[in-house]
């Protein structure tokens, strides 16, 4: 089953386009790794995606409320707890799961902890978790792992996989490998527009912060 499928794309940045001429396809149980220095337009093309821009030009096709976007900010409500987070977007999303979620992403012992006091590791598998309870086919990630630790990283390629497996799609931007079986790579350096700013390579630093 097709869950994305753009074509011609371009997107655009503070008035310029830094991709064009993009096309690509997800489906059912695919993973797809966006590749490219900073500055390429991973996180702009993400957007774009997740409908928070319209695209410069092109298509973008997929179902409607198929979405569940994470980006750099967490989405939490720092005066609920880690499961009343967790209830309240079940309840916008009208998904399910919250207590698996908890599970998944080793919340369990904070259940009841005010989210405005977790560490920012924390305050990231939390929005992570979030993801599990939108009932959303199509996760479109930006630098997920960003603030996690190892072991939470292991969790959280678990939870991706398990997505995969059970009909879901992930679209992510990331410089860590989550070692998901069958993942694709799509370098955008190829795409990008003509006459945008020269995209900064990755510093060691930017790679893993």
């Amino acid at each position: 089953m097709r869950l994305l499928a753009a074509e011609g794309l371009a997107v655009s940045r503070g008035g310029l386009r830094v991709i064009e001429g993009l096309g690509f396809t997800l489906d059912a149980g695919e993973a797809l790794v966006l590749r490219g220095p900073n500055g390429i337009g991973k996180t702009t093309l993400l957007r774009c995606i997740a409908g928070l821009q319209p695209p410069a030009a092109g298509s973008i096709v997929l179902a409607e409320d198929a979405v569940a976007y994470a980006a750099h900010a967490d989405g939490i409500k720092p005066a609920l707890s880690v499961a009343e987070n967790l209830a309240f977007w079940a309840r916008v999303f009208g998904g399910t799961g919250a207590a698996a979620a908890l599970r998944a992403m080793d919340l369990e012992a904070l259940a009841d902890r005010p989210a405005g006091a977790l560490s920012a590791g924390q305050k990231r598998r939390l929005g992570l978790a979030r993801l599990m309870v939108t009932g959303r086919p199509l996760w479109v990630l930006d630098e997920p792992t960003v603030s996690l630790d190892a072991a939470s990283t292991l969790r959280f390629a678990e939870v991706v996989r398990a997505h995969l497996d059970g009909g879901g799609a992930a679209l992510m931007a990331t410089h860590i490998e989550l070692g998901i079986a069958g993942a694709r790579a799509l370098d955008l350096t190829p795409y990008r527009a003509s006459g945008a700013a020269p995209a900064r390579p990755h510093s060691f630093n930017e790679a893993f912060a």
